[in-house]
């Protein structure tokens, strides 16, 4: 299933957070394509910073698991908690950005925006969850958008992604989240 229209752009984006009246903050930097990247190269942006892992199952179901930069998921299990059909895998670079508008090393739950069909289910961490604010790139990593979490919530509603908040980081489970 293709994207109708060419995906949307950090501007684009920016435009609908504050058109849904959503608070954002955002902050340049260089390009930043893995955790390790962005923990020595971020500065001093407060709030939670993130993993984003682009998944699908075998019967090409659509996953993009939030969690926190340092959590613990083991791919060989979660597919039980976020109702995958089977172990999954990561999804194509072709994929990702069909579905989302994002290459790898940029994939966010903002990339909700660019799945006008609705067929990445969006899972937030419930560890992610406790944070109030949470850092994302704004659909490109040469950039971090802060937003409080109430925030992001409403934004997935309103772009058709209500996100299931699930245990499933290894530091959730443990605590019972």
């Amino acid at each position: 299933m293709s994207q109708s229209s060419a995906p949307a752009d950090r501007a684009a984006l920016l435009a609908r957070l504050a058109e849904l009246d959503i608070e954002t903050r955002t902050t340049d930097h260089p390009p930043l394509y893995t955790v390790e990247q962005s923990q020595a190269l971020r500065g001093t942006i407060p709030g939670a910073h993130s993993k984003n892992l682009f998944l699908k199952d075998r019967k090409d179901a659509l996953f993009l698991v939030v969690a926190l930069e340092d959590a613990t998921i083991d791919l060989k299990r979660i597919h039980e908690r976020i109702g995958a059909s089977g172990k999954v895998s990561f999804g194509k670079p072709e994929l990702l950005m069909e579905m989302l508008g994002v290459v790898p090393g940029s994939v966010t739950p903002f990339g909700a925006v660019n799945d006008q069909g609705a067929r990445v289910k969006v899972v937030l961490d419930a560890a992610l969850m406790l944070e109030p604010v949470l850092n994302f790139h704004p659909l490109e990593n040469t950039a971090t958008t802060t937003i409080a979490r109430e925030g992001l919530v409403r934004f997935l509603e309103a772009v058709g992604h209500p996100p299931a908040i699930l245990a499933v980081s290894e530091e959730a489970i443990a605590t019972g989240l």
